[in-house]
């Protein structure tokens, strides 16, 4: 079996863990738009990819797959994956597995205001939210919100350019700059969608914790891993311990079974007074997964089996409550 990983960026535990999954019964391949990727390191085979919005990307991707008998495509990447998402059908047309969710729900995940009309219209709990200064400030005076208050792109990722704002001075010169950061990252291709760019969120005070939400490829739930956040360092966990909190895997399971996604659906959630807030929900392996994998959850191997047709152990899905896992940096020459 061939898999190619797309937008692989610096993301190389993940080529790791899907060689080891495979048992060298196939090759790892990766596409990123720059070659200043670590994970070209580790993989089989790499290339450089066209930019995700180029008119030439699938096409590029397509013939890729064609060349190098590509039985599964899977993407690293949130704006990778829409894009994916809605050519499904073309990869399936060279018997290449694209395992990606639906498209509406890969576009509610992208979008954090979709994300927060999704939430709260299926009645889960969810900071309130607004696209507009003017209801920002009405919701003030009338003591619906108060500071601080996030101030975030709506279409964002990896933290870039979130920000509090502790009064309305904050706020106005927030906005101001968080539209110019994205004017000048990546995230100026999705945000091009919609006039409104910047989304304002009640600032969230509790214990934090990520979860990978696992479904099979037929969306149908597996398994729920649940890891409280020790510490944070540009939007991802830095250390975090595998934990048993039945208050939220209990509304994560709510989710999987509504959103039918395939495979993990990595969120962010918040524990206050007992009652699990939603913050984020990111359609694909989040940068949290290292730690479901390294306490014993092996979802590549998962996807491997799935695709082959195989049934999969419970175990193989399952991870060791109480470790706690540190991220580590280091230096690779290329």
């Amino acid at each position: 079996m061939n898999i190619l990983l797309t937008s692989v960026g610096r993301r190389a535990y993940m080529v790791k863990y899907f060689k080891k999954a495979l048992e060298e019964n196939g090759k790892i391949f990766v596409s990123n738009s720059d070659d200043r990727s670590i994970a070209f390191k580790y993989a089989d085979e790499s290339i450089i990819s066209p930019l995700i919005y180029s008119d030439e990307y699938i096409a590029f991707l397509l013939e890729f797959c064609r060349k190098k008998s590509i039985d599964i495509v899977i993407s690293l990447f949130d704006i990778d994956l829409l894009m994916l998402a809605r050519h499904k059908e073309q990869f399936e047309e060279i018997d290449t597995k694209v395992i990606v969710s639906d498209p509406k729900i890969v576009e509610i995940c992208n979008d954090k205001w979709k994300t927060y009309i999704f939430l709260k219209d299926n009645g889960f709990h969810t900071p309130i939210s607004f696209l507009h200064i003017e209801d920002v400030m009405k919701a003030i005076s009338s003591g619906k919100l108060s500071y601080p208050i996030v101030v975030k792109p709506r279409y964002g990722c990896g933290s870039i350019s979130v920000a509090i704002a502790y009064d309305e001075e904050d706020i106005r010169y927030l906005t101001k700059k968080v539209n110019e950061d994205i004017n000048k990252t990546y995230l100026k291709y999705e945000s091009a969608l919609s006039k409104d760019k910047v989304i304002y969120q009640a600032y969230l005070e509790g214990q934090e914790y990520g979860a990978d939400i696992i479904n099979d490829l037929n969306g149908e739930i597996q398994n729920i891993i649940i890891r409280k956040k020790l510490a944070m360092r540009s939007g991802e966990t830095d250390i975090a311990e595998i934990v048993d909190e039945p208050v939220i895997k209990n509304e994560l399971n709510k989710l999987g079974k509504i959103t039918k996604h395939i495979a993990n659906m990595d969120c962010d959630i918040f524990l206050i007074n007992d009652i699990p807030y939603i913050l984020e929900m990111n359609a694909r392996f989040g940068g949290g997964y290292p730690f479901s994998h390294m306490s014993g959850c092996n979802l590549p191997k998962a996807i491997i089996e799935w695709s082959e047709g195989k049934p999969v152990d419970k175990s193989t899905l399952t991870s060791r409550i109480g470790g706690i896992w540190f991220k580590e940096i280091t230096i690779v020459e290329m």
